[in-house]
């Protein structure tokens, strides 16, 4: 069978037999391997998935290959555990996604017209109905970070047909959200209210929309502002440090000196 394939393809079966094999070993005579359990594993794959996440935004190809290894061993070691109590094996993972791919793309594999992407978004979601979802947001994970699981609600609203129409309704309420915010904030004084974090998450809600709407990930776009500040933030320390000071002796004034050096240096 796969004598027919190209060498490509023929290489590519051999790699993954490879890792396939190497976890058998791993599983049978190193204790450390043998110690774990899906629930051991989990924070370490949610912490490579932000590994692969960060060399992404870096645009690292050679850490994104890196971390994509973590990533599908991680995958392959999850389905040796099952196949020791039978649930499932691999072979299983892999046939499961495989069929839920063609049935999710009748476009593709039917006779279902779909001319762009909205309407395979649109197709998807009826499909995920139909299999037993009993609503469109059921498939957001609820530990989801806050701003991930905002833009992930608001797609799949979306995809069920309801969304705003035009960008400058969206813009609209995130001024109307931004003047609630200032209205429940001036009146709860020094002391934030319940009435103010409430507004504030409004706020910050409409404006993942809008970034949305006008094709930004907002997740994206802060963590890039993250980066970003962080890096002025270490060249600040350190030119404090050439001069032998801690920022804590350092003026606001001082500091916005080599602040402002470090923005030129972008």
């Amino acid at each position: 069978m796969f004598e027919n394939l190209s060498p490509r393809r023929q290489e590519q079966l051999q790699a993954f037999d490879r890792l396939l094999t190497i976890m058998d070993e791993l599983r049978e005579g190193c204790p450390w391997d043998r110690k774990q359990t899906m629930e051991s594993l989990r924070h370490l794959t949610i912490e490579e998935t932000y590994e692969l996440s960060d060399s992404i935004l870096e645009n690292d190809l050679t850490e994104i290959k890196k971390e994509l290894g973590d990533i599908a061993l991680h995958i392959v070691f999850y389905a040796k555990i099952a196949s020791e109590t039978q649930a499932f094996d691999i072979a299983d993972v892999l046939n499961s996604v495989c069929e839920k791919l063609i049935s999710r793309h009748p476009h593709i594999y039917g006779d279902v017209k779909a001319d762009n992407e909205e309407q395979v978004k649109q197709n998807w979601e009826q499909l995920k109905l139909k299999e037993g979802n009993k609503s469109v947001l059921a498939g957001v994970p609820g530990s989801l970070p806050a701003l991930v699981k905002a833009m992930r609600v608001q797609e799949k609203a979306r995809s069920a047909g309801f969304d705003w129409e035009e960008k400058h309704q969206v813009w609209e309420k995130v001024e109307e959200e931004m003047q609630e915010f200032k209205t429940a904030f001036n009146e709860s004084g020094d002391v934030p209210s319940e009435a103010a974090e409430k507004e504030f998450g409004d706020l910050l809600f409409s404006l993942v929309n809008y970034a949305r709407f006008i094709d930004i990930n907002p997740e994206t776009a802060l963590e890039r502002t993250n980066k970003k500040f962080i890096k002025r933030f270490n060249y600040l320390e350190a030119e404090a440090k050439k001069l032998g000071k801690s920022l804590q002796d350092m003026t606001l004034a001082e500091m916005d000196v080599f602040w402002e050096e470090a923005k030129k240096q972008e």
